[in-house]
């Protein structure tokens, strides 16, 4: 279950916001193999002055349209799985609400399957929840 923040300036309509999340879902399920009703989306939005970034970091030329998806999701996955979510992240973007590559950044966080709780307090992706 990877869970998603997207942080982007304030101002954006809800069918703006809502083809970044539908966006960053399908890719999450074509390269991760998220399953359909796995969506847990935090949509922070910011004042201008309170959204700080370089607009020239490692040669990428960003704008105030920039979104930061920052994405929890487990340590199982090699590489060549993380660099498939970016591109199809990315390419979902592109295409609908229109964001530029440049404007696309992502940073992913991994943990283990013992630390998911989806609740009733049990360990959610361990095999046994005996004990708990």
């Amino acid at each position: 279950m990877p869970l998603i923040r997207i942080s982007l300036i304030k101002g954006k309509s809800r069918e703006h916001i809502r083809a970044i999340v539908d966006g960053i879902h399908a890719g999450l399920m074509e390269a991760y193999g998220a399953p359909a009703d796995d969506k847990f989306h935090l949509i922070h939005q910011h004042e201008r002055e309170d959204f700080i970034y370089n607009e020239n970091y490692l040669g990428v030329r960003r704008t105030d349209d920039l979104v930061i998806i920052h994405i929890v999701a487990g340590n199982w996955r090699d590489t060549t799985k993380k660099k498939a979510l970016y591109k199809a992240i990315t390419e979902r973007l592109v295409a609908n609400p229109a964001l530029r590559p440049e404007d696309v950044l992502v940073v992913l966080s991994s943990n283990a399957r013992d630390e998911w709780s989806f609740g009733n307090g049990l360990a959610s992706y361990e095999k046994n929840n005996a004990g708990q």
